[in-house]
């Protein structure tokens, strides 16, 4: 009897082996969990590295539309300011510079830095006909105190001799013209392709971290088979070591609240994906807003979206225009709607392109759009009607098939009325005007206007 109690099983061996399993295998995730956040800090510190890459790539273009606007305000009213503002940027503020010099710091943006750079040698080459014209402007207004640079650049004699109205009008036009226009998509096109180089390092770097997370994912599935196994075992023993934190992971689902990845090695995989499921539901949630704020068919905002920017944009520095397609029904009767509808959507491109990323493009009817321009207490009419000119002009290229259209718009300068409600009923006058007067037209809001 005694040997054959001898030859049995030893509880206490048991229960020291299981001990030493369950100390293997915690110390088994405890790294591999370790191995995944070391992952995980490597995936965040290279979206935020990359991240900068693309503040860098973008203040670039940022900086070339800066000097953009301010040589054509310079051009246009000849304010002083403007040519200050430019020569700031471009040899004080040098965003441009900064850009390329983030940008070369890194050893695996060369590609990268290379459409950088060629944009900025664009932007470089854009500058001496900007030069030229804010020359045109000098000569034309007498100006004596002006940046150095500019007594480099000589005028032709034939522009030399042009009456000073002539110059300034000449001067416009070289910073208005659809070749300038050009020149500056070249500079948009070698930007978005520096950035597009870094989407692929980005996509590149998060593969390689995927597959050492799926690695380590597989270790982890393994180790919590193990450590479940050890843990039902240990129950026999000690079944409370198992009970409390199950029914604490129960509670927190039913509060809908998140798991705080801790305890023990089973649980941190079901909190994990909770979390997932948590972080999804977040993200449909802004899907559907953007959904609620924004037109199927064109990507603008629509009547909803327009109604909470009028209550919230402010008045004072904000310009309204009303955009309506000129004989919007004969297209649909004559090319049926699926050709209408890719006019609306070719008009909105068109003026997403002509229009800042800050101004706000809505639908408010079939064929009726509203543009916010906002921030543009400073802006010059003559700017305005260059937009609304170029926008007609594109419009009436047939190059992609579509038929040629033309708009009437109605402007309103957000300072001059007092509410949302009479902002919208001028603009709205000042858009029937334009019909009335012919279409294929614009009319700034005036008391004659009604």
């Amino acid at each position: 009897m005694q040997n054959s109690l001898k030859k049995g099983i030893s509880l206490r061996k048991i229960h020291i082996w299981l001990l030493i399993i369950l100390v293997l295998v915690t110390a088994t995730v405890v790294f591999t969990t370790y191995q995944l956040k070391q992952t995980f800090f490597r995936v965040e510190a290279s979206y935020k590295a990359h991240a900068e890459l693309q503040k860098a790539a973008r203040e670039l273009m940022d900086a070339s539309d800066y000097l953009t606007e301010q040589v054509q305000r310079f051009t246009i009213s000849g304010d002083r300011l403007f040519l200050d503002r430019y020569f700031t940027e471009a040899f004080e503020t040098n965003r441009r510079e900064d850009a390329l010099s983030k940008m070369s710091s890194d050893p695996d943006t060369q590609a990268a830095f290379e459409s950088l750079q060629k944009a900025m040698e664009y932007s470089v080459k854009l500058m001496d006909q900007e030069y030229y014209a804010m020359r045109l402007v000098i000569e034309a207004k007498g100006y004596t105190d002006y940046p150095e640079v500019l007594n480099s650049v000589e005028l032709t004699p034939e522009d030399a001799s042009l009456p000073n109205e002539e110059k300034i009008r000449h001067a416009t036009e070289l910073v208005l013209s659809n070749n300038y226009y050009s020149q500056k998509d070249s500079i948009r096109q070698n930007m978005n392709d520096s950035l597009s180089e870094i989407d692929a390092l980005v996509k590149q770097d998060e593969a390689s971290e995927y597959s050492s997370f799926k690695n380590n994912m597989m270790i982890v599935y393994a180790v919590i088979f193990l450590y479940a196994v050890t843990v039902v075992l240990m129950l026999m023993l000690a079944s409370h070591l198992g009970i409390n934190p199950i029914l604490k992971a129960v509670d927190k689902i039913k509060s809908d609240s998140p798991i705080p990845e801790v305890g023990a090695r089973e649980f941190k995989y079901l909190a994990l994906a909770y979390n997932r499921m948590y972080k999804k539901n977040k993200k449909s949630i802004e899907d559907l807003n953007y959904i609620a704020s924004h037109d199927d068919l064109t990507g603008a905002y629509n009547r909803a979206g327009y109604d909470f920017l009028l209550s919230n944009i402010d008045l004072s520095t904000t310009y309204m225009m009303l955009f309506d397609v000129d004989n919007f029904k004969s297209i649909n009767d004559t090319y049926g709607h699926e050709i209408g509808d890719n006019v609306l959507i070719k008009l909105v491109d068109v003026m997403k392109s002509v229009f800042r990323d800050d101004d706000c493009i809505c639908r408010i009817g079939g064929d009726e759009f509203v543009v916010f321009m906002v921030h543009s207490s400073g802006m010059s009419r003559r700017l305005i009607e260059s937009k609304i000119n170029q926008i007609n002009e594109e419009l009436e290229n047939d190059d992609d098939g579509l038929p040629p259209i033309s708009i009437s718009v109605g402007i309103v300068n957000g300072k001059d009325v007092s509410d949302p409600k009479t902002l919208f009923e001028k603009t709205d006058a000042a858009m029937y005007k334009s019909k009335k007067q012919g279409k294929h037209t614009y009319t700034f809001y005036s008391e004659d206007t009604e």
